[in-house]
């Protein structure tokens, strides 16, 4: 039975020692460090050889997402599986993305988050059912609006991207090198075409499409 190393990365203190508590008997796996934030993770990443590590995503320092970059990045062997409190589905889409090879929530059994460190260590993925009722949900909502994007100009999704970014007016004007009039106009017709009463409606749009990433 080969050993599974693990980093643990949770800023709340009580649950990361009950955490390392949890794992301390299982035979196959051992906590080999701990960090309360992402800076932290990431140095001690040079200094310990891990096989996975296990993410909360709400650190001081440095998020989970960030983390998340820089590891794929930086130590693309290495496997992140998420285990947090946040089931937004703009997040578990983002951090999917992103190439996290798990996903849970804090609540999950011990059960569970054993076979998930097992799957994950054996080069599978895993999501726990509630996460991944969250994604299916996440996926067919942009599918619905995927057929929407469609009927989008080029110059139209432009103008929307810029929007999500929140430019002013003013300044999506500059950048295209058209009047703020036309830049007006493109606005109402996004609002018209994606059946979206304002701007913030827009931003959303423009995220769960994964326009910003």
């Amino acid at each position: 039975m080969s050993m599974i190393n693990l980093i643990i990365a949770d800023d709340h203190n009580m649950f990361l020692e009950g955490l390392i508590s949890l794992l301390r008997n299982i035979p196959d796996v051992t906590v080999i460090a701990k960090a309360v934030n992402g800076k932290e993770l990431i140095n001690l990443l040079d200094k310990n050889k891990a096989d996975i590590v296990l993410l909360d995503i709400s650190m001081p320092e440095m998020d989970g997402i960030e983390v998340t970059k820089i590891i794929k990045k930086k130590y693309p062997e290495l496997k992140i599986i998420i285990l947090t409190t946040h089931s937004n589905s703009h997040i578990i889409a983002k951090l999917n993305r992103l190439g996290v090879n798990g996903y849970l929530l804090k609540n999950a059994e011990k059960d569970e988050l054993l076979y998930a460190i097992r799957k994950v260590n054996s080069g599978e993925s895993y999501l726990s059912k509630e996460v991944a009722e969250i994604q299916k949900d996440f996926k067919s909502t942009l599918k619905k609006n995927l057929s929407s994007t469609t009927e989008l100009s080029n110059r139209e999704k432009e103008i929307l991207i810029l929007i999500a970014k929140q430019l002013t007016a003013a300044e999506i004007a500059e950048k295209t090198f058209i009047s703020l009039n036309t830049v007006n106009t493109h606005k109402r017709n996004l609002l018209s075409k994606l059946n979206v009463k304002n701007t913030a409606g827009l931003v959303k749009y423009a995220i769960e499409l994964g326009l910003l990433d």
